[in-house]
């Protein structure tokens, strides 16, 4: 958890230098991702909500996605992770919205994906997208890479702050 936690300070002070929010939207990674936001003390300066939205029911309740908002995407894709990172953002009105969605293990998804692929998207200024597969059927290390190596992936404008 200390990488995780690692990665997140830098994602804080770059949200706190410019005085920016954040919202993760997150299926497979279970809230890891937002529980590694929220470990950096002072964490209410730039982290205003999350969902883990890991259902069909959880992206119409919780993230306002409709049925109808999903025709011709399907979950664990680019196009529904940048869908999601959009309303996720929207719904908290921050600068940054983050989702992920995978298939950690140790089977594949109903969708075709094998266990070890994650899609994660970026909202904001400076928006991205990202596939990351592990070729791996561990769900608790999948579940760790998804956060770690996505996070730096997908977000790279928050991770290596000495950079820019």
């Amino acid at each position: 958890m200390k990488d995780l936690v690692a990665i997140a300070e830098q994602i804080a002070a770059r949200l706190v230098a410019r005085h920016q929010t954040i919202a993760v939207a997150e299926s497979s990674t279970g809230g890891l991702i937002s529980a590694s936001l929220l470990a950096v003390p002072g964490a209410s300066a730039y982290f205003l909500g999350s969902a883990v939205v890991y259902t069909r029911d959880a992206r119409r309740i919780l993230a306002g996605i409709p049925d109808d908002a999903m025709k011709g995407i399907r979950s664990a894709s680019e196009p529904y992770a940048k869908l999601l990172a959009s309303q996720i953002r929207d719904r908290f009105s921050t600068d940054w919205g983050l989702s992920e969605t995978g298939a950690t293990g140790p089977a594949g998804n109903r969708y075709g994906d094998a266990a070890g692929h994650s899609c994660m998207a970026v909202a904001g200024p400076e928006p991205s997208v990202m596939t990351l597969e592990t070729g791996s059927a561990d769900r608790l290390g999948n579940m760790h890479v998804f956060c770690r190596d996505g996070v730096e992936d997908a977000a790279p404008e928050f991770v290596a702050v000495s950079q820019g």
